[in-house]
Formats: structure tokens, C-alpha cells, sequence
């Protein structure tokens, strides 16, 4: 039982970043067997995690024609930002109250290390990637900031849903310094311990990105 249980696990992770870094691509069917077979692993743990992928909002059932990757469409796009938005710049706003040293250190670093790899002239896909980890990192920092564990696990559950949007806009994206420059203002709030500017630097983050997405998407 242990051994299916880990193994699940680690088809949870597998499908999980094939999902969200779009290599199983919105909208595609999806193949047990083959997917077993590519992961050198069980139908089963494959089928186990398929499930918890369903609960996660990545794929979804059909009565008669299997699984398949969630597609990613305006509606959902607008209900994930509407989510997000609420529930960021509530964790900004506590993030702002409640931070200790410790964690503003943490932000501090994470912030230095995003701006030092945006200095260099010119950025590959590769880096876009790694500044899209030092992004997630950074808004898990703050989370834990706010002192609040469900916060931290809600804001987790969202972000698999948001990484497909930020692997859909990468080849367009042209709007990180000013990111970069957000990420800065917004450690410089949680120090001061000002949570109105927090909460509004974090607001205008998310839905910068959320516009930018949705023109990409209405573009395609």
C-alpha cells in the first residue's frame, strides 16, 4: 500500500509539471497507458493521479469519451483572476502587518535574485523560466508572511492553474522589469509595515498580468 502510495506521488508530479509547463497541451486527450509507459510507471499510480489532477482543476472526465487536459479559455481565465486578485491582496495586506525579519529577509533575497538575472542584456527562454520560479517563491514568501497556513494552501492550489498562463505568455512576454520593479515597491511596503500600499502593489501585479494573458489569449 506504501508503495502505491508513493508511486501516485510521483505521477502526481510528473503530470503536474506536464500540465502546467504545457507539455500535455490544453484541450488533448489523455492516454493512460501511454502516459504510463512514458513515465516508466504504473497504470495504476497513473490513474490515482489523474484523479487528484481532476480535484486540482487540470483535467476533467467525460462520461463517454476519458480524460482530458483543461482547456484555457476567458471564462475560466477571468474567474481565476477574480480569485486571485482577492485573495493576494489580502495576503499582502497581512504580509504588511504581521512580517517578521526573517521573512523580510527571505523577500529581500528573492527580489535581489530576480533583479540581478533581469541585468543581463538579453534573456532566453530558460531564464524567463527561472524568473518565473524566483515569481512563485516570492509570492509563497509572502503568504507565509501573512502568518496564515490555509492561506498559503489555497494560494498553492491556484498556482498550478497560474503557471499554464505564464508558460501560454512566455514567448510574448515583454512587461518583467516592470514586474521586477512591483517586486521591489512591494518589500519596501511590508517593511514600512504599510498595508494599503501592500495590498495595492500586489493588486495592480496580478492584474497586470492577468490583462497581458488575456490579450495573448483573444489574440490567438
Amino acid at each position: 500500500m506504501e508503495l502505491i502510495r508513493v508511486d501516485t506521488q510521483r505521477a502526481y508530479d510528473l503530470l503536474w509539471q506536464k500540465i502546467t509547463t504545457l507539455d500535455l497541451s490544453p484541450g488533448s486527450a489523455i492516454n493512460n497507458q501511454q502516459l504510463a509507459a512514458e513515465l516508466n510507471m504504473s497504470e495504476t499510480a497513473v490513474r490515482e493521479a489523474l484523479k487528484l489532477l481532476v480535484h486540482d482543476g487540470l483535467v476533467f472526465i467525460t462520461p463517454r469519451h476519458g480524460m482530458y487536459v483543461v482547456d484555457i479559455n476567458l471564462p475560466d481565465l477571468a474567474q481565476l483572476s477574480e480569485m486571485r486578485l482577492a485573495l493576494e491582496t489580502l495576503c499582502a495586506r497581512m504580509a504588511a502587518e504581521r512580517a517578521t525579519p526573517d521573512d523580510v529577509t527571505v523577500l529581500d533575497a528573492l527580489r535581489r535574485e530576480a533583479a540581478e538575472l533581469y541585468q543581463q542584456q538579453t534573456l532566453s527562454t530558460a531564464d524567463k523560466q527561472r524568473l518565473f520560479e524566483i515569481d512563485h517563491k516570492f509570492h509563497q514568501a509572502i503568504a507565509r508572511a501573512a502568518h496564515n497556513k490555509y492561506m498559503v494552501e489555497v494560494l498553492e492550489r491556484f498556482f498550478g492553474l497560474s503557471q499554464r498562463l505564464w508558460y501560454l505568455a512566455l514567448p510574448h512576454l515583454g512587461f518583467l522589469p516592470s514586474a521586477v520593479e512591483e517586486h521591489f515597491d512591494l518589500v519596501e511596503a511590508i517593511k514600512a509595515g504599510n498595508p494599503a500600499r501592500a495590498a495595492d502593489i500586489m493588486h495592480h501585479h496580478v492584474q497586470d498580468f492577468y490583462n497581458k494573458v488575456q490579450e495573448i489569449l483573444e489574440e490567438q
